[in-house]
């Protein structure tokens, strides 16, 4: 069972706006965060076949996500002011990056960043934490590159793939 890729290293960071500038900020206290690929088909029957063809054109891909509200975390406080303004367009658009720390050397691991845009849907669906959960949905291509961290991976710097 050693082989297994554990949950806890694949690590998602969110981008928090903080004086004009972007701090990507690991995504703690989350309870879910699951990538949906929702692909996109292509489906028919040609006459002449008694069987129908199925070919993937696209994705819509999606992230769905849960956490417990933890008062000091800039990430929490972000999703919460959007769901509080009810943010729409632009404001509802943020940045994801996806750290593989199973993949990658010397403190430079491989990652994947994309813009996403956050969905609301329910809070305080609990009756021992106050609970955010909603989806993002991809508003961007993928973004392929590597990740470097100076804080034991409380934020991280992405780099983009030449």
């Amino acid at each position: 069972m050693s082989n297994i890729l554990k949950r806890s290293e694949k690590i998602p960071f969110y981008g928090v706006v903080s004086d004009e500038n972007v701090v990507y900020t690991r995504m703690t206290g989350f309870t879910e965060i699951s990538v949906n690929k929702n692909p996109i088909e292509h489906k028919r029957q040609y006459i002449d076949e008694d069987f129908e063809r199925n070919d993937v054109v696209g994705y819509t891909t999606s992230i769905g996500f849960s956490f417990d509200m933890f008062k000091d975390d800039a990430v929490h406080s972000d999703i919460a002011a959007i769901f509080d303004g009810e943010h729409t367009g632009n404001g509802a658009l943020r940045s994801i990056i996806i750290v593989d720390l199973s993949s990658g050397t010397d403190g430079e691991y491989t990652a994947v960043k994309r813009d996403f845009t956050l969905i609301p849907d329910k809070e305080g669906d609990s009756n021992f934490a106050y609970t955010y959960s909603g989806t993002l949905n991809a508003a961007g291509e993928k973004v392929f590159g590597t990740a470097t961290s100076q804080d034991e991976w409380q934020t991280c710097t992405f780099t983009a793939n030449v």
